[in-house]
C-alpha cells in the first residue's frame, strides 16, 4: 500500500503534517508493507530535506498513491480523482462553504475518511484522534497573552512565535497575576489542555460553588461541566443524556459565574439549540465582571454573545463594547471585552501539534487500515466511498444537490 503526505493547499497556508520525518521511520518499521511519499512543501513546519534525510521520497506527483494524508481541506482543484483521502473535511455539519468541496469529491469518485468522524465505538463516540489538546494549552496562552497587553501587566511572546511548546512554557515565568478569577467551560481534549496551562501556572483549581462565593487573595480558576451552568426548564433534575438529546429543553444558569470571573475560557462543544451562557443584555449589567474571553470554541454568535466573528494568528483580538454592540479596536479601555476567537489554534505550535497528531495515527488509525476493523471504526468515518454518499451520511444528499454558494473553493 503507497501512502502519500499531502502539501496543504488551503488559504491561508497550514504548517501542520499528518507525519513527522521521524515519525515515517517509524511507521515503515512497524508496517513494513506499507510505502510512504511526500509532497513538497515550502511552509511545512519541517523542510522537504528532512524528510529526504529519513529516506522518504518527496515527489510532486502522488498519483500513484492509495490513500492520501492531509490535515485541513484539501482544495477542489488538487483532488486526484479516484483516489481515497483522510483530512478534515468539515462537512458533516452541513458547513455551506465546504458544498461545492463536497460535490467535487462526489463528482470525482472519491472516497472521503474524515478524521473527525473516527470514533472508538459506535455507542461511545469518542474521537480517536484530534488536535484538541494543542488547541487547549494555545487557548490558554492566548488568554494569558491578552490579559497581560489588556492591562500592560507583563509582556509575553506569542505563540507562533516560538519554535516549539518548550519555549512558549518559558513565557509562564512572565506571568504575573492578581487574584483573578478564570471560569473554563468543558473537560474534554480541549479542557484537559486548558487545564495544563494552568497546572503549569500553578494557579488553584475551585469548586464552582467557591468560584461564586468565595473571595481569594491570588488567581484560582474553576472548570465548568454542563451540569454546573444548566437546568431543565421544568426543573427536572439533571440528565446527561437528555440534555445532550434535547438541548432546547433547558436554560443557563452561567449568570453567576460571569459575576466573578475576570477571564473566561470556553472549550465546552456548545449545540445550535442549547442557550447561550449569557445574553448581550446581560453584558450590559454593571455586575457583569468578564474582561477577557478566549473562546476555544470559536462559534460565531454561538454559545458566548461577544463572539461575533473569528480572529487570526496574525490579527488574533477585538475588543467588543457590551453597550453598543459593535466591534472596537483592540485594547480599547479595561472595562471593554477583548475576545479571542482564532479557529486554527494548533497551528501556532505546528511541530508541537503534529508530533500528537501522528502518534494518534499511528497507534489508532493504522492498525485498522491493515488488519481487522472489528468496531467499524473506518467505514463510521467515511463519508463517501467511490463517489457515493455511505449510509450514514445520506442526510447530506439535500445539501450537496442545493447550489454552491462557493464554486471558486
Amino acid at each position: 500500500m503507497k501512502i502519500g503526505i499531502i502539501r496543504e493547499g488551503k488559504v491561508p497556508p497550514d504548517k501542520r503534517v499528518a507525519l513527522l520525518p521521524y515519525q515515517c521511520i517509524e511507521v515503515l518499521e512497524r508496517f513494513p508493507q506499507l510505502q510512504l511519499y511526500i509532497q513538497p512543501s515550502s511552509v511545512r513546519c519541517v523542510p522537504d530535506d528532512a524528510y529526504r534525510a529519513a529516506g522518504i521520497p518527496v515527489t510532486e506527483d502522488l498519483s500513484h498513491c492509495d490513500i492520501l494524508f492531509g490535515i485541513k481541506e484539501v482544495p477542489t482543484s488538487q483532488l486526484i480523482e479516484n483516489k481515497t483521502y483522510f483530512f478534515f473535511s468539515h462537512t458533516v455539519k452541513k458547513q455551506k462553504y465546504n458544498r461545492h468541496l463536497l460535490q467535487t469529491i462526489l463528482k470525482k469518485n472519491i472516497t472521503l475518511i474524515d478524521y473527525e468522524c473516527l470514533t472508538n465505538n459506535a455507542q461511545d463516540r469518542q474521537r480517536i484522534i484530534a488536535f484538541g489538546r494543542y488547541a487547549g494549552i494555545v487557548g490558554a496562552y492566548n488568554a494569558f497573552w491578552t490579559y497581560g497587553k489588556k492591562y500592560n501587566a507583563y509582556t509575553l511572546k506569542r505563540a507562533y512565535a516560538c519554535s516549539n511548546m518548550e519555549e512558549m512554557k518559558k513565557e509562564y515565568a512572565k506571568i504575573q497575576l492578581p487574584s483573578i478569577k478564570i471560569a473554563v467551560t468543558g473537560s474534554g481534549r480541549v479542557g484537559k489542555g486548558v487545564q495544563e496551562v494552568l497546572e503549569e501556572l500553578q494557579i488553584t483549581e475551585v469548586s464552582p460553588q467557591n468560584f461564586i462565593e468565595e473571595t481569594y487573595h491570588y488567581p484560582v480558576y474553576t472548570v465548568l461541566q454542563s451540569k454546573d451552568y444548566h437546568q431543565h426548564k421544568d426543573g427536572l433534575a439533571w440528565n446527561s443524556q437528555d440534555f445532550h438529546q434535547h438541548p432546547y429543553n433547558y436554560v443557563s444558569l452561567f449568570y453567576p459565574f460571569a459575576r466573578q470571573a475576570d477571564i473566561l475560557i470556553t472549550s465546552a462543544f456548545w449545540h445550535p439549540q442549547a442557550p447561550r451562557l449569557f445574553t448581550k443584555q446581560e453584558m450590559k449589567q454593571n455586575d457583569f465582571h468578564i474582561r477577557v474571553v478566549s473562546d476555544i470554541s470559536c462559534d460565531v454568535d454561538g454559545s458566548v454573545p461577544c463572539t461575533v466573528k473569528t480572529t487570526t494568528i496574525p490579527d488574533p483580538v477585538y475588543d467588543f463594547d457590551p453597550f453598543t454592540e459593535q466591534i472596537v479596536a483592540p485594547f480599547s479601555g479595561a472595562n471593554i471585552i477583548s475576545v479571542v476567537a482564532i479557529d486554527n489554534l494548533p497551528c501556532e505550535l505546528p511541530y508541537d501539534a503534529s508530533a500528537y497528531f501522528g502518534q494518534q495515527l499511528i497507534d489508532r488509525v493504522l492498525p485498522l487500515m491493515l488488519s481487522s476493523d472489528n468496531e467499524k471504526v473506518i467505514e463510521r468515518a467515511t463519508i463517501t466511498n467511490s463517489g457515493k454518499l455511505m449510509p450514514a451520511y445520506q442526510y447530506l444528499e439535500s445539501f450537496v444537490n442545493e447550489r454552491s454558494e462557493d464554486n471558486a473553493r
